[in-house]
């Protein structure tokens, strides 16, 4: 059996401009986990760690910067457990790249004599490790976008070191319409005819796995999230690799290293009685790491006057991210309608009848402004003060 730990996609040292007094503290979680992705693999002794691209969001980065992540990397060669690594997109192997910049396998306590760190390069595009009988296949290149796929020419079938050929790439895989503009693309062909056991992927952020043909592939996704909207991020993957005489198998697990939550929340508009209640509700699940995302629906009472920028300016501080999204609407006019020849009657009739005309010619968000307008006039001709 082989077992690898698959990550990608770290971004250490984003600068995060959007997060503003916030992103130092992400930067920091980021490293974090980091450090619990190289905790599991010691922990479960894994044979290889693969890291398939963008281990650091730029090039450009403090030598401080590039010890921290060695110290972490020699902690794996101090248990003898490999480590591949390809650059990416954000790291890419050009003129000004990192990894030319500073030796990261010297700095991690890798001799020129072993194999226990490995920087795959447009000129090393394979590494044979043979005590643990895998060749790690790697295509690099000297610019960011790709000339060809990094599967180009790959027939790992016809290559006989070593029992298990695992691809490292840094792509998207193609999606006709969506990764045109990708640097980097392969397609699920090109990886059901590699003739590789596993493909490890980095580029896309969130955790997912599929096969081609025989071929296994799946995206680590980033270990911690880049951006407060990857809620599928958070997590590597432990790969084992095994035969029998019957067959090789590819089982793929999940481990969360993050220390980010994703929370979506619908709250029916009918049962909050006031702006202040809605926020006192809220910070009940107050949590420092949790993304919250609170989507209000249904038909909201005219009596109801929110603004959701207020509230979740109120809630800010309680939360790595929260996000109010109002998608309630207000009622129609309940029973009885005023005499038509009355202004209150007049306008009720009218702006219903305009209402309805939008929703039935699927204009719903024009129809959507005049419900408010009509919630706003009713309360306004029953002698309510309305901020507006």
């Amino acid at each position: 059996m082989l077992r690898l730990l698959h990550t990608a996609d770290v971004h250490l040292g984003a600068r995060h401009a959007d997060l503003g007094e916030q992103a130092t503290a992400q930067r920091e979680r980021q490293f974090a986990a980091f450090v619990a992705t190289i905790d599991l693999a010691i922990a479960e002794k894994v044979d290889v760690v693969l890291i398939a691209g963008d281990l650091f969001d730029s090039n450009t980065q403090p030598r401080r910067s590039v010890e921290r992540v060695a110290a972490e990397l020699k902690r794996l060669v101090g248990a003898t457990i490999r480590t591949v690594i390809i650059p990416g997109t954000h790291d890419v192997y050009d003129r000004s790249s990192i990894y030319r910049a500073h030796d990261l396998k010297a700095l991690a306590g890798s001799t020129p004599d072993d194999d226990l760190v490995t920087v795959l390069t447009p000129d090393r595009p394979e590494v044979h490790l043979a005590s643990c009988d895998v060749v790690v296949y790697g295509t690099v290149f000297s610019t960011k976008r790709a000339p060809h796929s990094p599967l180009l020419g790959v027939d790992a079938a016809s290559n006989g070191r070593a029992t298990w050929k695992v691809g490292l790439i840094h792509a998207a895989i193609a999606i006709p319409g969506k990764t045109d503009r990708d640097e980097v693309v392969v397609t699920t062909d090109e990886i059901a005819a590699s003739g590789l056991d596993y493909v490890a992927l980095g580029h896309w952020h969130s955790t997912q796995q599929g096969t081609a043909g025989a071929v296994t592939y799946a995206y680590a996704g980033a270990p911690e999230p880049v951006a407060v909207d990857q809620d599928r991020a958070g997590k590597v993957l432990l790969v084992s690799l095994d035969r029998n005489a019957a067959a090789r198998t590819v089982a793929v697990e999940e481990r969360v290293v993050g220390r980010t939550r994703f929370e979506r929340v619908e709250l029916d508009a009918a049962s909050i009685t006031s702006q202040p209640a809605l926020v006192e509700t809220l910070a009940g699940r107050a949590d420092p790491d949790l993304v919250l995302d609170v989507r209000l629906t249904g038909v909201r009472p005219d009596e109801l006057d929110l603004d959701v920028d207020e509230v979740e300016a109120a809630l800010r501080g309680s939360f790595l991210r929260v996000r109010v999204r109002d998608a309630s609407l207000p009622a129609l006019t309940e029973g009885a309608l005023p005499p038509p020849d009355t202004i209150a009657g007049a306008f009720i009739r009218d702006v219903e009848a305009r209402i309805a005309e939008l929703e039935a010619g699927g204009s719903a968000d024009e129809a959507a402004e005049l419900r408010d307008v009509l919630r706003l006039g009713r309360l306004l001709l029953a002698g309510h003060e309305v901020a507006l």
